[in-house]
């Protein structure tokens, strides 16, 4: 029995810094140039993963702009109330300042690294303020470990990823800027 105990300590151990591989929850964003897959962390993020898929199964991502997005560190989108071309409330200026008709979702803290790839939600200075927005990050952000909720891994397109427009600017306004035309989400 002590054997069995140290053995899923151990898988515990394992499990809080890398997204499990049988994670079956995939989120695919459709860029200019392709489809970039998310390979998404219920297990380490329940809530803030749960939230992402309602509102990408509701289309509410789709056609929603990267409005920050600074070279060698990330790429922020998902805000569904003012970057959502089209939508009724778009204003390019507001993007970044808005969320969904969702409510606001506690930190889900983790183990798991902020390296390239890693997909982290975006929030306010409140820890318990991420609701809509994400980022996706170039480069490798130590800083960021155990300060943001990472809800996922990049397991397909990081070189679309690479190619979103980059903004000006020491907060990466983005003017112009490329959208995510459709989000989907696969359960298998």
């Amino acid at each position: 029995m002590k054997l069995l105990h140290l053995a899923f300590a151990g898988l515990v151990a394992f499990a809080s810094t890398t997204i499990a591989a049988h994670a079956d929850d995939l989120l695919t964003i459709q860029l200019k140039d392709g489809p970039v897959v998310i390979k998404l962390a219920p297990e380490v993020a329940p809530k803030h993963v749960a939230q992402i898929e309602a509102l990408a199964t509701k289309g509410e991502y789709d056609n929603v702009v990267f409005h920050r997005v600074i070279d060698g560190f990330m790429a922020q989108t998902g805000d569904v109330e003012f970057g959502k071309v089209g939508g009724p409330k778009y204003n390019p200026q507001q993007a970044g300042m808005g969320g969904s008709e969702m409510p606001d979702i506690p930190a889900e803290f983790s183990k798991l690294p902020f390296k390239r790839g890693t997909v982290g939600m975006a929030r306010a200075q409140d820890p318990n303020s991420a609701n809509s927005q994400f980022f996706i990050m170039f480069a490798d952000g130590p800083f960021l470990n155990g300060q943001y909720t990472v809800v996922g891994q990049v397991v397909s397109g990081m070189d679309l990823v690479d190619k979103i427009k980059r903004g000006e600017g020491s907060n990466g306004e983005v003017s112009n800027p490329d959208k995510m035309i459709k989000v989907t989400v696969t359960k298998k």
